[in-house]
């Protein structure tokens, strides 16, 4: 009920907007404005343009609209008299939706002198919207289609109290300072060079490989210790591969291809296809079940440009992929297993919150229907088994079958999604793979395609929202800064550094600076611990220690530091 009642606020707040953006821009025309999660917006197209300068004087409009506690009255034209006004009134893409509706009336809402086609429902009048802000300027594409003009979407947010109004606004100030696209290229973790290299690809800086490389070890070693084979596949296969795997009857709008004189390739859009051949590259036999196959595969996919974003939407990413080959039998327990991983790595990387979600069979679908009712059953039985608490998501598998996505929680308790794991009966038959049973027959292996941290650059977006780029020491890029209070002590503050290097990741500071500058620059960086070197520290070959967040640990011998590191860092990992 408070969710209906917010959306009925935010959707009347939209009509506001949009009146008082005709009251300004009298040539603006209107597109649709509905209430969304945490909001409301409404597209225009005007020909002047929009600039964020222009969101308070629409809200000073929207304030003047509110005053007059216009009513909400709702009516019902006929589609001929509703096609005559909106033509009259030029506003093309209300004509457009009227067009399209199949029945011979259309609802019609206005207030004071504002009339707009629309289903509501609305409050009884403007005068009850009290407390709202309009909170940024995007671009979006009519019907959301690349090929239709595109126009200005204003997001807004309503709410009943001033105080839920205020708490929505101070969380969305820490999104903003936590976001991985302004803390990516600040803390020199990586950057995305659109107009140079091309939108959706991501350059790896500094920081932000050794940060990588970092996650990709923990993957190989964890993976490694659970019995995976560690593998790597071509970037580009031959358009047959895909056609057998079934992506070029699925799958083909969002691959890259390549036509050469006699050959036509595909840039790797997932993995699977280059496992199974791997799986087929050796007669298997039941005692080699279940096989497990992993490979941090770097995949491309040709996403629209409105829908990138960050590093959450790119067009080249990293998966750290694997396929569990089995039999039947083994499911459930390999299910289990990659379950259990899961947990296991969410706790190592510090999340606490996360749910699962059931996808079950899609409208569009290869095999039979029984199959795929007993491999939704196996998913959800494990689930269950697992503890693990979950929806079902009727209709959103993939077309080779049914899959659990798990969707974490960050420090502002969003979800974001991560690993996943899909059961498929079909692909193993389709590329004629085989085991040979107890008996001595030809058996077809049940395959599980599954990931654990899901996208690396996903995965790496949620940490670095999570952390707000202050990541735990063992994931911190520089994990010590030795800062030298002047030149006569830089020999020291270099043979500090040589000693933590054999243990941990340092650089040195040695500008003629200011100390206050040094340790403020350092923090900014997010560098989890600073030693300060001067003629005293030197003179006692000590060091004075403090920490991110300008706790001061004090005076320490160079070896009891790197102890005391050491020992802190087994018990805040659980691997380690």
């Amino acid at each position: 009920m408070v969710k209906e009642s917010l959306e009925k606020l935010r959707h009347s707040c939209s009509h506001i907007m949009a009146s008082a953006v005709k009251r300004l821009f009298p040539q603006a025309k209107l597109g649709i404005g509905p209430s969304i999660e945490n909001g409301f917006y409404y597209d225009f197209d005007i020909p002047q343009g929009l600039k964020e300068e222009d969101l308070p004087k629409i809200e000073e409009e929207m304030e003047k609209i509110i005053k007059k506690d216009y009513p909400f009255v709702h009516e019902e034209w006929t589609k001929e008299k509703a096609l005559k006004f909106f033509e009259e009134a030029q506003q093309d893409y209300k004509v457009e939706l009227i067009k399209e509706i199949g029945e011979e009336k259309v609802s019609i809402y206005r207030h004071g002198d504002f009339i707009d086609l629309c289903k509501g429902p609305h409050l009884s009048s403007t005068g009850e919207v009290k407390y709202f802000k309009l909170l940024s300027l995007a671009g979006a594409y009519w019907k959301g289609k690349e090929t239709n003009p595109q126009l200005l979407r204003i997001y807004g947010t309503a709410f009943f109290k001033e105080e839920d109004l205020k708490k929505f606004l101070t969380q969305l100030k820490e999104i903003k300072d936590r976001d991985h696209r302004r803390l990516g290229p600040l803390l020199r973790l990586f950057d995305i060079y659109q107009d140079e290299a091309g939108a959706g690809l991501v350059f790896y800086l500094e920081k932000g490989a050794i940060l990588r490389r970092l996650i990709e070890d923990w993957e190989i070693r964890e993976h490694l210790k659970r019995g995976y084979n560690l593998v790597n596949t071509p970037h580009i296969l031959e358009n047959k591969l895909w056609k057998k795997s079934g992506h070029l009857d699925y799958y083909q709008e969002l691959m890259y291809i390549i036509d050469e004189e006699t050959t036509s390739y595909a840039v790797k859009p997932m993995n699977c296809p280059g496992h199974m051949l791997i799986y087929k590259s050796k007669i298997r036999s039941y005692r080699d079940l279940p096989l497990r196959i992993f490979e941090l595969g770097t995949v491309y996919r040709k996403e629209k440009s409105g829908v990138l974003h960050g590093l959450l939407r790119l067009r080249g990413f990293t998966q750290d992929d694997a396929h569990i080959f089995c039999r039947e039998e083994e499911l459930k327990k390999e299910v289990g297993g990659v379950l259990s991983f899961i947990k296991e790595a969410m706790e190592e990387f510090g999340f606490k919150e996360f749910k699962a979600e059931l996808s079950t069979r899609p409208e569009s679908f290869i095999g039979k229907e029984d199959i795929w009712e007993k491999a939704e059953a196996i998913l959800e039985e494990v689930l269950k088994e697992e503890d693990f608490s979950f929806e079902v998501c009727k209709g959103e598998g993939a077309f080779y079958g049914p899959k659990i996505d798990i969707k974490l929680k960050d420090a502002l308790g969003r979800a974001w999604q991560c690993a996943t794991v899909q059961l498929d009966f079909f692909l193993p038959q389709r590329f004629e793979l085989y085991y040979i049973d107890e008996q001595g027959e030809k058996r077809t292996p049940v395959m599980i395609h599954r990931v654990i941290l899901g996208s690396l650059e996903r995965f790496l977006a949620t940490l670095i929202e999570h952390y707000k780029g202050a990541f735990p020491f063992w994931l911190s890029p520089v994990q010590i800064k030795v800062l030298s209070l002047k030149s006569s002590c830089s020999d020291y503050a270099k043979k500090v550094k040589e000693i933590l290097d054999k243990e941990f990741r340092v650089e040195v500071d040695l500008r003629e600076e200011s100390l206050s500058k040094k340790i403020r620059e350092a923090e900014l960086e997010k560098v989890p611990y600073m030693v300060v070197v001067g003629e005293k520290e030197k003179s006692s070959q000590t060091l004075n220690v403090r920490t991110r967040g300008r706790q001061q640990l004090g005076v320490m011998k160079i070896e009891d530091f790197g102890k005391f590191l050491l020992e802190k860092e087994r018990k805040e990992r659980r691997s380690y």
